[in-house]
């Protein structure tokens, strides 16, 4: 480079010192908006660049008059890189850039390799068998249908604590009808039902035991106060199965639902299956029937696998979903089939400042291959409880039918919180009468102590590839006023509508990009940029080295 080279590249970092407020640089874990505030700066003799070289690394570049300033994002971390421009030819300024280019992708590439491939349903879950097995009929169950056994249940697993430090054991239920109330489980525990065995929950809602809101919410899902206990419940677990040979777990919900219906609960219904804070958990080829609430709901945990799973409710039951991540990481759910009353598969993070306060995201999620139905719902929602937050969630290979919404996004003032980096891609609908839907309206609060002034973040949210037919209205996007969603990236979609609306998407409140989507979305959608599009890829990038 020289002498001359050397002092150019002194000058730039000068230049970058004087101007590092402009750059945004600063903490590593910056957000990604907030780095990319090259504009703002008069010095630059070229307009930035910006684009996502992965789903998660983020290239962006801007020249001084003297340098070029690179800034590469990946995971939330930034790093910055100058490069001097020489006194020359043109060719050979050119040249340095598209190296310089060059020599950062090959890095982040290189490091987004070294990552999480493609997500957590890559990860393989040890189904290795226990050592110890004990069938339920030994701690003298009875599988008529009429006997109760949650003592037979509690004997069992209680004895089968004593196998954890000597590889764990499995608890078997044979065929029969196993009527139940509300029980534990245990860690190092294999739960495995025959194909003719079924778990029936008792009717009787004294055998629901009474438990505290979780802390997140600050009371239970249908009234103020304590809760009912989940059917199979667990606290502060690690490596439990639950599975079998395409077993059954029926909550016999419908006198719950009468109740809520009724207003005659004393407190909040129970959910089939709740596991509470703990970890490396499968949940594998087994069907759930009628939940008096919810039917899966893994909670401030992590490393869960749900797969094979199916999970149905009348159409009519009130509010129950079927598979709720909350506050969880690293979730897996594949290869599974939902047909509920409400939301069939619902991410969550806690509500208002209960889950502001708590603070633990909903994150690393990935869904793939499910078919979804939701009578007076969603197939996919995110929120409306999601004060902890929601992120990086990867969702490929969905097929929705006969649902009133397909996908939405549900928040509204008070929440705080955000939804971010999501991408959903490789989806099928039919029989939808709303396609998509965004709202900064939606959901109450569990007490007058919320504050108003926390708004909810909605950003970076991209779906593309979707095929729909026989929808009545494509989307309804609502922001929420002075605080947008923004980066609402469509691409690729195309719905078959019922009849010829003259407004098929209604937007307010909202930014973002859109290309080749019918029909035509609202104007809100048609930016120019697909820059800050998560996960949407850019085939010019490689183009600009």
């Amino acid at each position: 480079m020289g002498d001359a080279g050397a002092a150019e590249g002194l000058g730039c970092v000068k230049c970058l010192a004087t101007e590092g407020d402009n750059l945004g640089v600063g903490a590593a874990n910056e957000d990604v908006d907030d780095l990319l505030v090259f504009g703002s700066s008069p010095h630059f003799s070229s307009s930035p660049s910006s684009f996502y070289l992965s789903s998660s690394i983020l290239l962006s570049f801007a020249s001084f008059p003297s340098c070029f300033v690179f800034v590469v994002v990946w995971n939330s971390s930034a790093s910055i890189s100058v490069a001097p421009c020489l006194k020359g030819p043109h060719e050979e300024a050119t040249c340095l850039l598209r190296l310089h280019l060059l020599l950062v992708l090959i890095v982040a590439v290189a490091v987004e390799g070294n990552g999480s491939g493609d997500g957590y349903c890559n990860h393989k879950s040890s189904l290795s068998p226990r050592p110890h097995s004990v069938t339920i009929t030994e701690f003298g169950a009875v599988g008529d249908g009429v006997t109760l056994n949650t003592v037979a249940f509690q004997n069992a697993v209680f004895y089968l604590r004593s196998f954890a430090d000597k590889g764990g054991a499995q608890l078997y239920v044979p065929k029969g009808r196993w009527l139940t109330g509300s029980f534990n489980l245990t860690s190092h525990l294999t739960l495995f039902l025959n194909k003719d065995a079924i778990i029936i929950g008792s009717q009787d809602s004294s055998q629901w035991p009474i438990v505290d809101p979780l802390p997140s919410y600050g009371q239970g899902l249908d009234l103020p106060g304590a809760r009912h206990r989940s059917l199979i419940n667990g606290y502060n677990l690690t490596d439990v199965v639950i599975t079998g040979d395409n077993g059954t777990i029926d909550g016999q919900g419908s006198v719950w639902w009468d109740w809520f219906n009724s207003h005659n609960l004393n407190n909040s219904r129970p959910h089939l299956l709740e596991l509470v804070s703990s970890s490396n958990i499968v949940i594998s080829n087994l069907t759930f029937l009628n939940p008096p609430a919810w039917s899966i709901h893994p909670v401030y945990s992590s490393n869960v696998t749900i797969q094979n799973i199916s999970i149905q409710a009348a159409s009519d039951s009130p509010y129950t979903n079927g598979i709720v991540p909350d506050s969880c990481s690293n979730v897996c759910i594949k290869d599974c089939s939902l047909s509920v009353g409400y939301d069939a598969i619902a991410l969550k993070s806690g509500w208002d400042n209960y889950g502001i306060s708590f603070g633990l995201p909903s994150s690393h999620i990935q869904i793939t291959n499910v078919h979804l139905q939701a009578s007076l719902g969603s197939a996919l929602a995110f929120g409306s409880e999601m004060s902890g937050g929601i992120s990086d969630v990867q969702v490929e290979h969905l097929h929705v039918h006969n649902s009133l919404t397909a996908i939405k996004f549900k928040t509204t003032r008070g929440r705080g919180g955000f939804i971010k980096d999501i991408a959903i891609s490789d989806m099928e609908m039919e029989d939808v009468q709303e396609a998509f839907v965004f709202t900064g309206h939606c959901g109450g609060h569990p007490d007058d102590q919320y504050d108003s002034d926390a708004l909810p973040i909605i950003k970076r949210v991209t779906i593309k590839n979707v095929v729909g037919s026989n929808i009545s209205i494509a989307g309804v996007l609502s922001g929420i006023d002075q605080d947008p969603f923004t980066a609402i990236c469509l691409a690729n979609i195309n719905l078959s509508m019922t009849s010829q609306l003259s407004n098929p998407w209604t937007c307010s409140n909202v930014f973002g990009f859109s290309d080749s989507v019918f029909p035509q979305p609202c104007s809100d959608l048609n930016t120019n940029s697909s820059l800050l599009c998560f996960s949407l890829d850019n085939s010019d990038a490689l183009a600009e080295i």
